[in-house]
């Protein structure tokens, strides 16, 4: 039988539990609650801190990785094979005068080249030094740029001092296995207005890039007769001097001679390298005249600057050397490269076999010119088609060949970032002030000389595309190399990858693919395939990053990153990624932003994408899908067709009603006033800005025309029209100006610094598409084709009339033309794109 409990008795204490007794179960559930939630809150934090640790550095994983995207290039195959430049593969191409920054110089097409060059200065003058090197405006030269140049072979240009002109040739011949030979002749002549025959001093010179050795030869006591030298891409060569001449056939000229033998620690320094040198003891003594010292080379010495702590150069340093000739004028002199592994050259490349050779290579190019432009069969003026001609060749003889690495930034970079080092083959803007390459510009280039020879286009188009990373971003300017970066002021060398630039490079592939569909049997344009097929992974890519990195607000609009962000200093913030600069935009920068220029590009893109994409048998239909959404012109009106202007517009967050103002500084009484800031011009906003069209008409407006975009019954077109021939609004004798006469921005300073720029002056490129536009649409059917076809004939008229004008008044092709006297203005020479002249004058588009 079971043990009885005890019953309670009324009153008598309860016993209390043992020790070993369990406490009642409702109790232990509760503690047991207890225990469990703090065990979930411990689980819960635990966790909490293994995932926020993973997050952290699967964070620190992601930023570092998206860091490195910008300095990582494209992973598929380079377009160019690594040696596609080299002596051995192209050896025509290997020498050239792919120094655009020097008045006269050449280079081979490799990493660390041993450069040649030659500088100048007169003696006697009443400047203390005049050295002449690198191109300058402030030279103030009267004249300089190539008259003849074939891109490959030969070039004949003419340089024109203030009392003396230089005319500087070379020769190629090919041969061995680096490069073959080439020969230099200078020859200098006085102007008839001058009353004595000045004396001219020529230094010519060479000098290795960081590898290869160069070795002096010297004759008569003081006189460079020869450079003997050794590189890896050259082999051993020999540059020989000849002694100055009064012509072809005459007998030696009275000269000083001087050398210097030294090193320099980068191509950059060659200049300062020569003015340091220089000394007034040396004594110019002719048969017939009197004694005088002269200025030239001597013993280098580094200057030496007190309390100056500059860093030290620790690059290597390289041998150079410098060759003196000091003469009066007439005079001709002859420079001969001779390759070592040339071994069966038939003579020496000078004298009349240097002239033979010369007459006939300007032969061959005067018949080329003809056959590839026409301008004679056109009835151009010999006048005319001879500015054509150096039209054409300054922007062949300013190809230049660049290597080196751009400084670039992502927002997932605290500082810049060096990119892998490439190298480019590319037209120049201006020789003077752009000599490097710029994205936009070398669409526009290409136009010109895929005309002349396919292969150098095809060839530029490789190397920028080659420069892309693995995003599909390509540094819009492209500064690359020492000597190249010292021509650039600090703030633009930074490149940003989030930044675009118009993709003009498809403007120049679809010539190429007109030319191959069009003349397929022709030779020139039989390597087109083959080079589109191995661009067009890297192209996809490189459409793709507009595609996405340049959106808008709204579906199927587009918006240009990389505007000024500072609005408290522009009248207007800048857009440079644009290329227009300053061109009126939204006054205040948004991403609620429509621009209309990106649009129509992205729209010609799509269309030519398609294009390579059916042309090699690839997917087209996305490419082709795009093309025809972004050229709706319903879409087009919709984002972008301002009722106000009755033109096309950007929109956004913008007001008319600013100003620039004279920053009020406050001075306490009695302090001097050169205590305190200088007071800036700084924005005054009026009226608050709010969701509009931006109603600036211009350039901007015309490009749904410009591109082609709008169907040729577009009643558009008929607005267009009528404000492109308005005088109050963009028609001027000599081209389209920028912006409308009638708006508020017209000619208006951005800031106390920056003068107008996209805000009246007339710029070739944009003539030239608008003229190319006209043609087109006075080409197809449509209500509009005669009045096309009417201003067509005027526009192209007044440019090429006011460019070729400009060049015999000025001595140069102009970066842009005044709107109100057609005189040239900004940057010269610039045969970037304002040599399209050229293809208005055959009338080829």
């Amino acid at each position: 039988m079971g043990r009885q409990r005890k019953r309670p008795v009324p009153g008598e204490a309860a016993t209390p539990p043992r020790k070993d007794e369990k406490p009642p179960a409702i109790h232990r559930k509760e503690k047991k609650k207890k225990v469990d939630i703090g065990k979930i809150f411990i689980n819960i934090s635990i966790g909490l801190c293994i995932f926020s640790l993973i997050w952290f550095f699967y964070a620190l994983y992601m930023r570092s990785s998206l860091a490195k995207r910008v300095v990582t290039l494209h992973p598929s195959p380079r377009v160019l094979d690594a040696n596609s430049s080299s002596a051995k593969v192209s050896p025509e191409r290997f020498w050239g005068s792919y120094r655009p920054q020097v008045y006269f110089g050449m280079k081979t097409r490799s990493p660390s080249s041993v450069v040649t060059g030659m500088m100048w200065m007169r003696q006697f003058s009443d400047m203390d030094v005049n050295l002449r090197h690198t191109c300058e405006q402030g030279d103030r030269l009267q004249g300089y740029g190539w008259l003849m140049h074939d891109g490959i072979t030969f070039g004949v240009q003419e340089i024109r001092d203030n009392d003396f002109t230089l005319t500087t040739e070379f020769v190629k011949r090919m041969g061995g296995n680096h490069g073959g030979d080439w020969t230099w002749r200078i020859t200098a002549k006085q102007h008839s207005s001058v009353p004595q025959a000045p004396v001219i001093s020529l230094m010519f010179y060479a000098a290795a890039d960081s590898q290869g050795s160069l070795e002096a030869h010297i004759e008569e006591r003081n006189r460079l007769a020869s450079i003997t030298g050794f590189s890896e891409e050259l082999g051993n060569f020999k540059i020989s001097f000849r002694k100055p001449v009064t012509g072809e056939l005459s007998s030696a000229k009275y000269a000083s001679y001087n050398f210097l033998q030294t090193v320099s620690p980068g191509l950059e320094k060659l200049t300062d390298i020569v003015k340091y040198c220089l000394n007034r003891r040396f004594v110019y003594s002719p048969p017939s005249g009197e004694k005088r010292h002269y200025i030239a080379v001597d013993t280098y010495k580094p200057p030496h600057h007190q309390n100056q702590q500059k860093p030290a150069d620790t690059r290597k340093e390289s041998d150079f050397v410098v060759h003196q000739v000091t003469v009066q004028t007439p005079f001709q002199i002859e420079v001969l490269f001779e390759s070592g592994s040339f071994h069966n050259r038939p003579n020496q490349m000078v004298g009349s076999f240097m002239t033979q050779e010369l007459e006939k290579r300007k032969a061959e190019f005067d018949a080329k010119f003809e056959k590839t432009f026409g301008l004679g069969s056109k009835g151009h003026s010999q006048a005319h088609i001879k500015f054509a001609k150096a039209a054409l060749s300054n922007m062949l003889g300013g190809m230049g060949y660049f290597h080196g690495q751009s400084i670039v930034q992502s927002v997932y970079n605290e500082y810049p970032l060096l990119y892998p080092e490439g190298a480019l083959f590319t037209a120049v803007p201006s020789r003077s002030f752009f000599p490097r390459g710029f994205l936009w510009d070398e669409g526009f280039h290409q136009l010109l000389l895929s005309k002349w020879d396919p292969q150098v286009t095809r060839e530029a188009i490789a190397h920028w595309i080659d420069l892309m990373n693995m995003e599909g971003w390509i540094p819009r300017e492209q500064i690359l190399g020492d000597e190249a970066r010292s021509k650039v002021p600090a703030e633009f060398v930074v490149q940003r990858n989030e930044n675009a630039n118009p993709p003009t490079l498809f403007l120049a592939l679809q010539e190429l693919i007109e030319q191959l569909s069009s003349n397929s049997d022709n030779a020139a344009s039989q390597a087109t395939l083959p080079f589109l097929r191995r661009l067009f992974p890297r192209l996809k890519t490189w459409f793709e990053w507009y595609n996405t990195t340049q959106t808008g607000p709204l579906p199927n609009s587009y918006r240009w990153r990389g505007r000024d962000k500072d609005t408290n200093l522009f009248l207007n913030p800048k857009t440079l990624t644009s290329g227009l600069d300053d061109y009126p935009r939204a006054s205040h920068p948004s991403a609620d932003e429509r621009h209309v220029d990106l649009h129509c590009w992205m729209a010609l893109s799509s269309g030519i994408m398609a294009s390579v994409a059916r042309l090699l048998g690839e997917p087209y239909e996305d490419y082709e899908l795009s093309h025809q959404v972004l050229s709706d012109n319903n879409l087009l009106d919709e984002l972008h067709w301002s009722e106000q202007l009755r033109a096309f517009s950007d929109f956004g967050n913008h007001t008319q009603s600013v100003s620039l103002q004279q920053e009020k500084v406050y001075v306490p009484p009695g302090q001097p006033r050169h205590q305190f800031p200088v007071a800036r011009l700084v924005r005054s906003v009026r009226r608050a800005p709010k969701q509009q069209f931006v109603n600036a008409l211009g350039y901007v407006s015309l490009f749904p025309f410009l591109l082609h975009i709008l169907t040729p019954d577009s009643p558009k077109l008929e607005h267009i029209f009528r404000d492109m021939r308005d005088s109050n609004k963009l028609w001027t004798p000599y081209g389209l100006r920028s912006l409308s006469k009638s708006d508020p921005l017209y000619m208006k300073r951005n800031t106390e610094h920056d003068a107008p720029y996209w805000r009246g002056p007339i710029w070739i490129n944009i003539n030239y598409l608008a003229v190319r536009a006209l043609h087109h649409y006075s080409n197809v059917d449509g209500p509009y084709k005669e009045k096309a076809a009417t201003l067509y004939e005027e526009l192209r008229t007044n440019i090429i009339n006011n460019v070729y004008r400009q060049y015999i008044e000025t001595g140069y092709i102009w970066e842009q033309y005044n709107d109100s006297t057609g005189r040239g203005q900004g940057s010269h020479p610039f045969t970037g794109w304002s040599a399209l002249t050229v293809l208005m004058m055959a009338e080829q588009y």
